[in-house]
């Protein structure tokens, strides 16, 4: 009588498991995309067809490893099959509500599970791994109570994450692991996975007489923007919804099927549309894509390429980056990137930054797109950066040059001045030496010969070159 009523609540669980969970791989063989860490059959070198992970899969030499990346791309799934594949107990958890106590008790139970297999296997068998989803949460007080078993190896630990582990997690914890980055999933991974999905008469809808058009695939993987879970819930809600009139419980206990196979079901565009009513953008306004689309939207514009700057705007709004944010990046970039070659540059980004404090979204959207593209089609020159950050690095490693006498404050009380102080100062707007470009005296400003500015003679910054080699041909400088 338990084991049929085990049975029954068994078939209870499978019959609400979402597609997603029931389509996960059990098998490296299974698994769709992250070839750069499981190989690529089709590779021509051994290297590509067997990369690190995959051998260490293979041979059982499974470290405590952290894979991070994009949601929907496998960092579960891969664990699991590590797991499966090197016949180890997988114990899951969330690093952001599991205790200090049930952490003492997995390591326990992981210590005697070695005792216990070490008689029969050497200490080779009987062995646990941990695996925590967003490790990132970790505390301190959790990973102290884990550390050292990670270390001597009493338990392997997988830790998941969407964020970089090098800025999100403990040191600690990443100086004693194996950190593997997984990618966001191509359309054609999606695809494939979809396809699979459809075709599949235990986990799948291989029983239904199911067709789905390849316009409603190629959306869907468009569409989920490389996450694959997202994908799959598209075509679970796409044939619910079309079976929800009609459907029954199969013998797996759920419900996927028409009442009669010969009932047919047709998911095309319009459908496909209808279960995934926006794409998801995978965007983390802390994370990787914040500083990683920042920085392309940054060089599109230092190349002078205003498509892509406003494509990378466009990406930044549509995942609801702060626009102050944006605009603050502008104003650095025309002071760095270019400068005076149009001094016009630094005062756009200074509207378009006020503009958008004032305008907020979504309006300011088109004040810092064309912010961006003026920027983008700007000449360009950093001599204004260099400048200043050669002068920096003299200030800093140097010695401190003095200021001369005569260029000191004459205005100061006798009790703190000196005589000297301005004695002997020439007032450029008296100079003798006076021509076209003003009054320049033969007087030196700094008490050694060095340059830091040179400009690029590029835009407005050619007239200001110009000009000011005349300055130093009337103080005698030698041209640079």
């Amino acid at each position: 009588m338990s084991d049929l009523w085990g049975e029954t609540r068994d078939a209870a669980l499978r019959a609400v498991e979402p597609l997603a969970l029931r389509m996960r791989p059990r098998t490296l063989d299974e698994f769709v995309g992250q070839e750069h860490l499981l190989g690529d059959p089709a590779a021509a070198s051994e290297a590509a067809r067997r990369p690190l992970l995959r051998r260490m899969i293979e041979t059982g030499a499974i470290t405590s490893i952290i894979l991070h990346g994009p949601p929907g791309t496998g960092k579960t799934t891969l664990a699991e099959v590590i797991a499966n594949t090197t016949h180890r107990l997988f114990v899951r958890e969330n690093a952001a509500n599991v205790s200090v106590a049930r952490i003492r008790e997995i390591i326990e139970e992981a210590v005697r599970r070695l005792h216990a297999a070490g008689a029969h296997q050497g200490g080779l068998g009987g062995r646990t791994i941990l695996f925590l989803d967003e490790i990132h949460r970790f505390s301190r007080a959790q990973q102290d109570v884990l550390l050292a078993d990670v270390e001597s190896g009493r338990i392997t630990l997988i830790g998941a994450t969407t964020e970089n582990p090098m800025f999100a997690v403990n040191s600690a914890l990443v100086s004693r692991s194996t950190v593997f980055r997984l990618e966001p999933l191509t359309e054609a991974h999606i695809r494939t996975v979809l396809r699979r999905a459809i075709d599949d008469p235990d986990r799948g809808y291989g029983r239904l007489n199911l067709r789905v058009t390849d316009e409603a695939v190629a959306h869907w993987a468009k569409m989920s923007d490389g996450d694959a879970r997202r994908a799959l819930n598209a075509l679970e809600v796409a044939v619910l919804s079309a079976t929800s009139g009609s459907s029954s419980v199969t013998d797996a206990g759920r419900r996927t099927r028409p009442e009669r196979a010969a009932d047919s079901l047709t998911i095309d565009l319009p459908a496909a549309e209808a279960s995934i009513q926006r794409k998801a953008i995978v965007y983390d306004g802390t994370g990787d894509q914040h500083y990683d689309t920042i920085s392309a939207l940054i060089k599109s514009i230092r190349g002078s390429d205003p498509d892509a700057a406003v494509y990378w705007l466009a990406l930044m709004f549509e995942a609801g980056e702060d626009p102050r944010f944006i605009a603050r990046r502008l104003a650095i970039l025309a002071s760095e990137d270019i400068g005076n070659a149009d001094p016009r540059a630094i005062m756009v980004a200074e509207a378009a930054w006020s503009l958008s404090e004032r305008l907020g979204m979504p309006e300011c959207r088109i004040t810092l797109s064309q912010c961006a593209i003026y920027l983008a089609l700007a000449p360009k020159s950093n001599a204004s950066y260099l400048a200043i950050d050669a002068a920096l690095a003299d200030v800093r490693e140097g010695r401190t040059l003095p200021v001369p006498l005569y260029l000191r404050d004459p205005h100061k009380t006798p009790s703190i001045g000196s005589p000297d102080h301005g004695r002997g100062y020439e007032y450029s707007h008296d100079a003798a030496n006076r021509t076209s470009i003003g009054g320049v005296t033969g007087q030196s400003y700094l008490g050694v010969e060095k340059t830091y500015y040179n400009p690029a003679g590029i835009g407005a910054e050619e007239i200001l070159k110009r000009r000011l080699e005349e300055i130093r041909k009337a103080r005698g400088q030698p041209r640079q």
